[in-house]
């Protein structure tokens, strides 16, 4: 059985933006594949542990996985499923909680040359000229659009901030960036996040004509139907080994 079809068989796909072409990449090993984990707190929670399971099939299956650590996205704070604005941070919190993340994706994902790679978005989106990104992503977006989209609904009744709307295209942009740079040619992430990574395809296929998939995975909700970790319920991963079976 190829690695798609385990996938499948496992229930854990949910949405996709290209069946054939995604299932060519990965049971090929040519997915150079990207996931995204924002530092809201110092430990991986349980929630974390889906993509992470994800992330290293696809290795063992010969695909490259990039870890992307939002020390530049944690300055704004995904909206996606949640009714109320993120708790803020300073600067000094989120890069001690990127450290955490770093320390402990170690324990299950391989890093090295020609292996998994590790970056952080703070790299990039911090020095970003706010007229700059206007002209060149901005005028790719179209607002009635974002506003139709999922992760946006359930704040607009209680008011969603201009700081949580641009979320979406700086994830969009994170994607863009891993694709010109990294060669990164699919996103993976939760159900929640399908809104974001669609705009994330279709900015590259704007700027660069070139096709880039998104992929989400059935999200691990609790008794009450929210996700894990939504709720800041955390379960330290930084005990188990690394052979734990994934």
């Amino acid at each position: 059985m190829n690695i798609y079809e385990e996938l499948q068989k496992r229930g854990l796909i949910a949405q996709i933006t290209n069946e054939n072409e995604v299932k060519n990449l990965i049971n090929s090993g040519n997915a150079r594949f990207y996931i995204g984990f924002d530092p809201t707190a110092d430990s991986l929670h349980v929630g974390h542990f889906m993509a992470l399971c994800l992330m290293k099939r696809l290795q063992l299956a010969n695909n490259t996985p990039i870890v992307l650590i939002g020390g530049g996205t944690g300055h704004v704070g995904d909206p996606s499923g949640r009714s109320d604005m993120r708790t803020m941070m300073n600067k000094e919190i989120i890069d001690h909680n990127c450290a955490c993340f770093k320390k402990q994706m170690e324990r299950f994902i391989e890093f090295g040359p020609n292996k998994a790679i590790m970056v952080n978005n703070a790299d990039w989106l911090l020095d970003l000229n706010y007229v700059e990104l206007l002209r060149e992503v901005g005028a790719c977006f179209s607002v009635n659009n974002m506003l139709r989209a999922e992760c946006y609904k359930q704040r607009m009744e209680k008011g969603l901030s201009f700081l949580e709307f641009n979320y979406m295209i700086m994830q969009a942009y994170d994607f863009y960036h891993l694709n010109t740079h990294y060669n990164c040619n699919l996103q993976f992430g939760g159900d929640d996040q399908w809104s974001n990574m669609l705009a994330g395809s279709d900015l590259i296929r704007k700027k660069t004509g070139k096709d880039a998939h998104s992929m989400t995975i059935t999200l691990l909700l609790n008794s009450q139907g929210k996700k894990n970790g939504q709720n800041r319920t955390r379960r330290n991963l930084a005990g188990q080994k690394q052979n734990q079976r994934l």
